[in-house]
């Protein structure tokens, strides 16, 4: 839903500043804090899957044994930095709600998106903990047909 508000948006946006000569007030800080919204909305789930960029042209020439602890070590730093992350966020949303810090036009309230976003990384932190137990219940990325 987000990204579509994004695309009608920025649609109504540039028809606006090329019909009207009038952009949509706003519509930057709008498209900002949507892309939040796609953004780490998304993380969870691109997690669960297992569905991120991985660089896997030496797994190859790997042993089992070495991929499986390798898989391991990235699960753990993935969390450990999601959740560091999550925690500094968490921080600044506290300071933005204290000094009540707004977007520049539209002066809507920072704080609820950077805890928003806070959540959102220790639910993907959660996530590759969860992957690497195997208990997400999830197909891996690309394996869709697999577990038939």
């Amino acid at each position: 839903m987000a990204l579509f508000a994004i695309m009608t948006l920025t649609f109504f946006d540039v028809m606006g500043r090329k019909l009207l000569s009038h952009s949509i007030t706003g519509s930057l800080e709008l498209t900002e804090l949507l892309m939040v919204a796609v953004i780490f909305g998304a993380l969870p789930a691109v997690s669960r899957h297992d569905g991120h960029v991985q660089f896997d042209s030496l797994d190859a020439h790997l042993p089992p044994k070495v991929r499986a602890a390798q898989k391991v070590l990235v699960a753990l730093i993935a969390a450990g930095l999601l959740f560091g992350l999550g925690c500094l966020m968490w921080k600044t949303g506290g300071q933005f709600a204290v000094t009540g810090e707004t977007t520049a036009q539209l002066h809507i309230l920072k704080a609820p998106f950077i805890y928003a976003m806070a959540i959102l990384c220790w639910i993907t932190a959660f996530m590759h903990l969860a992957v690497l137990l195997g208990d997400t219940g999830a197909t891996p990325a690309g394996n869709e047909g697999a577990a038939l």
